[in-house]
């Protein structure tokens, strides 16, 4: 398997990754728009917390209609190819739909909806815009499980914190692939990770963590820097959640040059995804 930033199977104590040097927590502090007191404890010590039903169930349906067709089309192109897998991706066990506010005026609007916003007050900064959306359906009976990870492993995009909201768009249990989390790592930045089958991962398999079930229009709220990870879905229906990320104003992707020798900085500010919520601490409705 491949190495990320120099970590390796069953180190003692995860290394950080090379580029995450003189990291500092950004604590949530007062005024708090949306976290009651106890949320941002939690965010800070922890890494992440629940938001009980954040949104109603008819924008859920409005928000399945458009997405679940969607889905079965990535399921029938992952058919196509061999072993029915795609990088992370797999037919049979879990598939990710992204961008999917470059589709839908559904998810346009989700995104930018006052819940987000005030959010991102609270989380990110009084000037954020959506990094990243994707749906992310863990199927029926799946064995699988997502390794430990941090989302800023993926993509290591400075500044290192930001905000992940898993959306549960059907219940998310232990039973099928509810998400788990390591707390406290989020404090040391972002972690070296390897290559595994399944993904990325920055922790061993064997680590023990803390899950977070969530109802349908609850919110799963970590920081990127959050180890978690989900586990097999062993029920007879998809587990499904609408993953969307909000990174301050100015953010970038650190990406290497080999050629260049050095690192490119790659801004996120997408103009038909990566839309502004937030500018000086005012809500900014998506176009």
């Amino acid at each position: 398997m491949g190495s990320r930033g120099g970590a390796a199977p069953g180190t003692r104590a995860p290394e950080l990754h090379p580029w995450s040097r003189g990291f500092e927590w950004p604590a949530a502090r007062p005024p708090l728009r949306r976290l009651a007191r106890e949320q941002a404890e939690s965010w800070n010590e922890r890494g992440g917390f629940v938001l009980e039903d954040a949104f109603d169930p008819a924008t859920l349906r409005e928000l399945l209609a458009d997405f679940d067709p969607i889905e079965a089309r990535v399921t029938g192109f992952l058919r196509t190819q061999p072993g029915g897998k795609l990088f992370i991706a797999d037919a049979e066990a879990i598939t990710f739909s992204t961008h999917l506010v470059t589709r839908f005026a559904s998810a346009r609007r989700f995104c930018a909806s006052r819940v987000f916003q005030d959010l991102c007050h609270d989380l990110v900064g009084p000037d954020a815009r959506l990094y990243w959306d994707q749906a992310v359906y863990k199927k029926a009976r799946s064995g699988k499980s997502f390794p430990w990870h941090q989302d800023n492993g993926y993509k290591f995009v400075e500044p290192q914190a930001y905000l992940t909201c898993w959306v549960a768009l059907t219940d998310a249990t232990p039973e099928n692939g509810c998400p788990w989390i390591v707390p406290g790592l989020h404090r040391r930045g972002t972690l070296a990770h390897w290559m595994t089958p399944e993904g990325w991962a920055c922790l061993p398999e064997s680590v023990e963590g803390v899950p977070l079930p969530a109802r349908a229009g609850s919110i799963v709220v970590f920081s990127s820097l959050t180890p978690h990870r989900t586990g097999p879905n062993r029920t007879g229906e998809p587990r499904k959640a609408y993953i969307v990320q909000f990174a301050p104003e100015g953010a970038v992707v650190l990406e290497p040059d080999e050629a260049a020798g050095r690192v490119r900085r790659v801004p996120q500010d997408a103009p038909e995804r990566q839309f502004v919520v937030l500018r000086a601490g005012e809500p900014i409705g998506a176009s």
